[in-house]
């Protein structure tokens, strides 16, 4: 199609709508997470087990919700995005396997598998000129 022929010269503008949106819904998620307290992070971190990490749960939890939180508000501003991406692609893998290790299948693990699929395209493609970055 002619009209949508053109898009290719917007791709820092698609890299914003995409930081911009994954970013805001990280923070959503991961915010409740933080303020949870280590309760909460512990029942996050239990699922570093299903990566053969048996150990401080409340610690990995708490990372998990820094991650989700700060690599949230990084990937809108687009600040240290490449090892965002990397840590938001390995939380991710964590939570697949944790859905896939509980019996859920693949439809309860697919959500983050696609997520996990995204932020390691993104690694690789970077944030866009309109970041702080700017690469």
């Amino acid at each position: 199609m002619a009209m949508l022929s053109n898009l290719g010269s917007y791709k820092s503008t698609g890299l914003l709508i995409m930081r911009l949106g994954l970013g805001i819904m990280f923070i959503y998620h991961g915010y409740p997470k933080l303020l949870g307290g280590p309760n909460e992070w512990s029942k996050i971190g239990s699922a570093t087990k299903y990566a053969g990490i048996h150990f401080y749960p409340a610690f990995w939890g708490f990372m998990a919700a820094c991650t989700e939180t700060f690599g949230g508000f990084l990937l809108v501003i687009g600040l240290a995005f490449r090892p965002v991406c990397l840590l938001l692609a390995i939380e991710l893998t964590i939570a697949a396997l944790m859905h896939l290790g509980t019996g859920g299948g693949l439809m309860d693990a697919s959500h983050a598998i696609e997520d996990a699929v995204v932020f390691a395209g993104l690694l690789f493609v970077g944030p866009g000129r309109f970041s702080v970055d700017k690469k």
